[in-house]
């Protein structure tokens, strides 16, 4: 008797089931059977979205943000039926777009109405620095500033255009509290002063500098909607806060020598106003204007600028705060990446999943596909779950600590997403490396989330966190896959301040995208690792 041909214990495979979408289908079928996956990511869902009110400040309690200055604009209001107080919130001045500004200065001002313009020349800019509890010593910050302003009135946050020589970042031309254009480099002396002029014609600004009075290069243009007909004109000095722990409390003088005076419009005589009130219970101390025979000397405390950053931070609470559940909403994901690799090698399955996908690299990528779509899903719900239920708690504890555009909230919704689609396909990619569940999720999490507990908790001896623009968090948020928290970020940071950005604030180290491709690239790294290992090693 002959043998016949023993046919094979599977069918060849067709062009269908060959295809990758094929295998995809295939990963996803064998997640969704798994109910302690599904579950998990619903678990993650909830986490986010509950974290809401984890974040949310709702006591009741009057709102500030770290660092805010002491004493400024603040009053306590009367007691209660039942004895106790409470702290009455600060009033936060806005600009013209809504956002918190800081408008405390010195200006010497008169009433101009309609189109001309104002041009002085700047010989001097000169100031006190605080370095103790009245203490001072001559210096000047960085962005301390004299220069010409108009302004459409002396109310906090109203519009304006100026033209100024600062500390050490030349000459600026700044409108409405966050714009800033550079212009002359250097430091103004009487052998080399600045001569500036501002030109009006209907809402539109335009700033000019030169060296000699004569050679005008125009430094920017400023387009002021809704400016009335009539504003103040005028010369102002602001010295500016940071750099010194006593300074937090606009303990910084500045003071500016202007000559050449010229306005094209009728002189009415100069009022001198602490715009935003100055005395013992004001913000800053007074400042003055002394009049001369070819001068005029102008000093003030303050600033003019965006409230951003510990030092110069308003009342409120940034909108990133209904994220917080972020933190724990990563857990149950990244231990559901990780099974859904190393639960095939406890059970003894991946043979059965290399049998039938031999091409090694299509299974790993089809599993990272499916898992990486899981998560980004389950970030899209919770991140817009949690947007929508945290806003409104913010809101009732006190205003946001900055306005939030759509696009903003956007990238925080789909960075949120992205941020958990890449830390799954992260645990996943490990979880191939290590082949066991335990010591995946432990490596994950050791790269994930330590370093945000970290950057809240430095060791002890490491730096402080924070020092400047964008520098919230240190190190752990900057190598780390925790960089990728940083697309939740919904405070800007400003480069004309000085002022101290840190993590508790709600800044973050790198920009939002930046950080995302941070976690990119550990993960990328560690599926090219995954892929090499799972071809070489026997199943």
């Amino acid at each position: 008797m002959t043998t016949g041909t023993v046919a094979p214990h599977r069918p060849p495979l067709t062009p269908e089931r060959d295809s990758f979408w094929y295998l995809v289908h295939a990963e996803w079928t064998k997640f969704r059977t798994v109910r302690g996956w599904v579950i998990a990511a619903g678990v993650t869902i909830v986490a986010i979205a509950a974290g809401a009110f984890l974040g949310a400040d709702v006591s009741g309690g009057c709102t500030t943000g770290h660092g805010t200055i002491s004493g400024a604009n603040s009053s306590t209001s009367s007691s209660t039926s039942s004895g106790t107080s409470a702290a009455a919130c600060p009033v936060q001045p806005t600009g013209p777009g809504g956002e918190p500004v800081q408008d405390l200065f010195y200006f010497a001002h008169q009433p101009v109405t309609g189109n001309g313009t104002i041009t002085v020349q700047l010989t001097s800019l000169t100031g006190q620095v605080s370095v103790g509890p009245n203490q001072t010593t001559p210096g000047l910050q960085p962005w301390s500033k004299a220069g010409i302003l108009l302004k459409e009135n002396t109310s906090q946050g109203s519009a304006y255009a100026a033209m100024m020589v600062t500390g050490s970042n030349g000459v600026r031309m700044q409108w409405d509290y966050v714009n800033d254009t550079p212009g002359l480099a250097g430091r103004v002396s009487a052998s080399s002063p600045r001569w500036l002029r501002l030109i009006r014609d209907g809402g539109t600004i335009t700033g000019y500098d030169s060296a000699d009075g004569t050679h005008w290069t125009p430094v920017g243009t400023a387009t002021l909607p809704g400016l009335t007909f009539t504003v103040q004109a005028g010369l102002f000095a602001a010295g500016a806060a940071g750099g010194s722990p006593y300074a937090d409390n606009y303990g910084t003088l500045a003071t500016g020598v202007f000559r050449h005076i010229g306005l094209s419009w009728p002189a009415t005589g100069w009022t001198g106003t602490n715009v935003g009130g100055a005395g013992p219970n004001a913000p800053v101390p007074p400042g003055r204007f002394r009049p001369s025979a070819d001068a005029l000397t102008v000093s003030g405390f303050g600033d003019i600028s965006p409230a951003a950053g510990n030092t110069y931070a308003g009342n409120g609470q940034s909108l990133q705060r209904a994220l917080a559940g972020t933190f724990f909403g990563l857990i149950p994901l990244i231990v559901v990446a990780a099974m859904f690799m190393t639960a095939e090698y406890r059970r003894r399955l991946i043979g059965v999943s290399l049998t039938a996908a031999p091409r090694r690299g299509r299974l790993l990528a089809a599993k990272a596909v499916v898992i990486g779509a899981v998560g980004f899903v389950a970030g899209l719900v919770a991140a817009t779950l949690a947007l929508a239920v945290g806003q409104p708690l913010l809101l009732r504890a006190g205003p946001l600590a900055w306005p939030v555009s759509l696009l903003t909230e956007a990238r925080m919704v789909v960075g949120t997403a992205a941020l958990l689609a890449v830390a799954a396909v992260l645990a996943l990619a490990i979880g191939a490396i290590v082949r066991r569940s335990a010591a995946a999720v432990a490596l994950v999490i050791l790269v994930v989330l330590v370093p945000r507990l970290l950057a809240f908790n430095p060791l002890p001896g490491s730096p402080p966190h924070g020092s400047g623009p964008g520098g919230g968090g240190g190190w752990p948020l900057q190598v780390t896959p925790a960089a990728a928290l940083s697309v939740q970020q919904a405070v800007p940071t400003f480069h004309q301040l000085s002022a101290v950005y840190s993590l508790t604030a709600g800044y973050y180290p790198l920009a939002p995208w930046a950080g995302l491709a941070v976690e990119c690239a550990w993960a990328a790294v560690a599926l090219a690792l995954a892929f090499f290992l799972l071809r070489r090693r026997d199943a």
